[in-house]
């Protein structure tokens, strides 16, 4: 794998980790509203807190094996495999919620599945 898609794969589970941070930790933020878009009520919603922190657990997890994928397996088909799936996720979101979450969450992983075709 190359440096640059070690690099730019590190970038993408450090981003996962940072959506964990808003959506398990930081739940009630003005921050995680904002990026979130989602309104003050909606936020101060029990169902709403518990139901972004079972997200929040997901993506912190997708980071999770995305450093196991690049720096203890070494594996350029499941770093690969991984960054498919985000970006799936990141079509899912832009048809059924808004469409820049395609470049906002998917922008980093497509940059390192077409780096993983390059040595």
């Amino acid at each position: 794998m190359s440096i640059v898609s070690i690099v730019l794969a590190s970038l993408v589970a450090v981003e996962f980790f940072y959506i964990f941070y808003l959506e398990s930790i930081a739940t009630k933020s003005n921050k995680t509203r904002k990026v979130f878009n989602i309104n003050k009520d909606d936020q101060a919603n029990e169902t709403v807190v518990t139901l972004f922190k079972n997200q929040g657990i997901y993506n912190g997890l997708l980071g999770v094996l995305i450093l196991i994928a690049v720096f203890y397996l070494h594996n350029i088909v499941v770093t690969g495999l991984l960054m498919g799936y985000i970006i799936l996720v990141a079509v899912y979101g832009a048809v059924t919620s808004q469409p820049k979450i395609l470049l906002m969450q998917g922008g980093l992983p497509i940059l390192t599945l077409i780096s993983l075709f390059f040595k």
